[in-house]
């Protein structure tokens, strides 16, 4: 393994990142389920926060590659978002991120959504800079 491999590898487990939320009524639809809206924002939320925790640099998402929704969620559930570092090229990474959702009163979780979140490091003039600056 080369030291930027490593080093990616490395990185990567320091960066994968948790978020745990309630789903009120306030962020459901009229089907009474999480909106997708809402799901997304706080998608890109967690794959920026992983991102970041990777390279410690300014970051810009520049796509969502795919979204899957899999599974409605319920307003009363419990979601967790897990963001981890997928791909790392020069100057660009993908973060996959995955919801889970459960039930309040029992201990069933199954995955809910599913999307990839592509970002580049930028400089103080917004132009692309290495997520690896030396390797």
């Amino acid at each position: 393994m080369t030291p930027r491999e490593q080093e990616i590898e490395r990185r990567t487990e320091l960066s994968v990142t948790r978020v745990t939320k309630a789903v009120f009524p306030s962020t459901t639809n009229h089907h009474n389920t999480l909106f997708g809206g809402t799901a997304l924002a706080w998608m890109d939320e967690v794959s920026f926060i992983a991102a970041t925790r990777f390279c410690r640099l300014p970051l810009v998402t520049v796509s969502t590659d795919r979204i899957d929704f899999k599974h409605p969620i319920a307003a009363g559930s419990i979601v967790e978002l897990v963001g981890r570092v997928a791909t790392v090229g020069n100057t660009s990474l993908k973060v996959e991120v995955e919801v889970f959702v459960e039930s309040m009163s029992c201990d069933s979780r199954e995955k809910a959504i599913h999307g990839l979140f592509s970002f580049v490091a930028i400089d103080e003039d917004k132009r692309p800079v290495p997520v690896l600056p030396g390797f």
